[in-house]
């Protein structure tokens, strides 16, 4: 394996493999964040490995996702569900880069990732984008109050964000960076499962309208402090430090910040410091996933505008928000108003467009959904909710193929996010692809599962973990969360929607029509729509009952005149 990794990593391409776990290492978490993060993954066929269930899996996985490269070894007989898939026999390559068995490796991969970038060389450090890797760990909360995590959370985030500005860098990302929350690894470790030469570690400490903030960027090679410091300021001052930061970081680095880049770590989207505050809380509330939340975030938004009304991001969390409401009720707003004010006042906002796009998408309009979140896409590939939305926007349209990629790039991003993933699942089964819908509801599971063990009652992660476990075949667990569900949050539209959907992925035909007479007459507009377009229905569809449910709720529709 290693001369394979060495031919591999001397063509420019980046690998992770095995043998980088060090003892101590949460193994499964680990391997996890590095298969999902992967955008190839070399499946290597031995005889051993054929008989590895844990290398299918992984193989399976990969497979379902469309990022497999598969190669043999020693003239290993593949398994059977992968003889129809292209493998390059490596058996005769001789650690040879130019090898016709190596070339076709290399070929094969960059189909899927494009060409290699070649290795810098001496001294060109800070000449493009890349050449020096930091990665940002989350910094400690030290105030005292656990409900102060959302400022610490916060301010690394825009410190991320910052750095993200300058073409010299190259920041891993947010989500690879909080996974190490509370990891008690060294910073050397960090940096090398990270890739990254440097780590910045720090704490923030707020009372009152004091804070300080203490960060320090270490050399990951040597454990070496290249740069510290220590700033005590008025809570009015956070935003000229957050910039005093950056720029000291860069500095450290010794790196030369085009013109561009220094007026744009100097522009903040808001000056208002209580604006600010609010924002992330909201923020966090989002984060959280919890449907309970959402009024909670529309109220903290709504604060953040009023403080300063031209603040873009609270009017796009808002708009999500109220999106995610008016599928439960149609007696609020759906986002759209929200969205619109926050691309006006930034459109190069990648979430305001997801934001517009998913309204659009609450009020069927899904083709117009999809082309908002694709304008957010390009502004920002890796946006969360533009995924997810865009997603959703293809399911409808039964464009599976695409929403499964939308779907699962969406899961990567955020690493506790079960939504996205879920929706996975369904397209999978929708294509007939039962063996990609087992492995999607498995890894979907794993994290409602963790989510449950933390809040027993959230809603959502019920409401989904039910459709997983009818979709592998657990229907008493199913059974048993939809009875808990039900007690624990007796009216929530959508939880009791989701309900509807396991029960009918289990084939309860009754049960599943009569709990969605109890809650029809709460739906909104949108949601009947989507009604006519969700795979998940359909052993219902043929039921005159199920027809008669939902004539007869669109029927109080009718005569409300359709929003451009």
């Amino acid at each position: 394996m290693a001369p394979l990794v060495a031919a591999l990593e001397a063509q420019g391409w980046s690998v992770w493999w095995d043998p980088e776990i060090t003892p101590g290492d949460e193994f499964d978490g680990l391997i996890s964040r590095e298969l999902e993060a992967a955008r190839a993954l070399v499946v290597v066929w031995t005889p051993a490995s054929v008989d590895s269930r844990w290398v299918r899996g992984e193989a399976r996985d990969a497979a379902d996702r469309g990022v497999l490269v598969p190669v043999r070894f020693d003239a290993a007989k593949l398994p059977i569900d992968f003889r129809a898939v292209h493998t390059t026999d490596l058996d005769g390559w001789g650690d040879d880069a130019q090898s016709p068995a190596f070339k076709g490796l290399r070929k094969a991969l960059e189909a899927k990732l494009g060409a290699p970038h070649k290795p810098a060389t001496a001294g060109a450090v800070g000449e493009k984008r890349g050449e020096v890797s930091i990665c940002v760990l989350p910094f400690a909360n030290m105030s005292g109050d656990p409900e102060q995590e959302y400022f610490s959370d916060g301010i690394t985030e825009d410190i991320i964000t910052d750095l993200g500005k300058v073409s010299a860098l190259s920041v891993v990302s947010r989500n690879m960076a909080f996974s190490f929350k509370g990891a008690k690894g060294g910073v050397a470790e960090i940096g090398r499962q990270t890739k990254s030469a440097y780590v910045l570690v720090g704490s923030v400490r707020k009372a009152g309208e004091r804070v300080r903030i203490t960060a320090q960027l270490v050399n990951a090679a040597n454990d070496a402090q290249v740069w510290g410091e220590r700033y005590d300021r008025e809570l009015k001052d956070i935003f000229a430090l957050q910039d005093e930061i950056s720029k000291a970081i860069v500095a450290a680095l010794k790196l030369t910040l085009l013109p561009e880049e220094k007026l744009a770590l100097e522009q903040r989207a808001t000056t208002n410091v209580k604006a600010y505050k609010f924002y992330l809380m909201a923020r966090q509330f989002s984060v959280m996933g919890n449907e309970r939340h959402q009024e909670i975030i529309v109220r903290l938004c709504k604060r953040a505008v009023e403080l300063d009304p031209s603040y873009a991001a609270p009017w796009a969390t808002m708009a999500i928000a109220q999106w995610d409401m008016h599928r439960r009720s149609a007696c609020v707003e759906d986002g759209q108003e929200a969205a619109n004010r926050a691309i006006a006042l930034d459109a190069n906002l990648a979430d305001a467009h997801a934001a517009l796009g998913a309204a659009h998408q609450g009020q069927g309009r899904y083709e117009v959904g999809l082309e908002a979140c694709q304008s957010a896409l390009r502004l920002d590939p890796d946006s969360y909710e533009g995924n997810r939305v865009a997603g959703m926007c293809c399911i409808a349209l039964r464009r599976y193929d695409d929403a499964i990629r939308y779907l699962e790039k969406a899961a990567s991003v955020v690493e506790t996010e079960f939504v996205a993933s879920s929706f996975a699942t369904q397209c999978y089964e929708a294509k007939g692809d039962l063996e990609g819908m087992r492995a999607a509801s498995r890894r979907a599971l794993s994290r409602v599962e963790k989510v449950i063990a933390v809040e027993p009652d959230h809603g959502r992660a019920l409401g989904y973990g039910a459709g997983l476990l009818a979709s592998l075949g657990e229907a008493d667990r199913a059974k048993e969360w939809i009875e808990r569900g039900t007690l624990l949050d007796p009216n929530n539209t959508i939880l009791h929607f989701n309900f509807v959907c396991a029960l009918a992925r289990l084939r309860e035909i009754e049960p599943a029509l009569d709990l969605l007479s109890s809650v029809i007459d709460k739906a909104s507009k949108g949601w009947l729509v989507w009604l006519d377009n969700d795979s998940d229905l359909d052993p219902l569809r043929e039921q005159p009952r199920f027809k008669e449910i939902v004539a007869m709720a669109k029927a109080r529709f009718a005569a409300e005149p359709q929003r451009d």
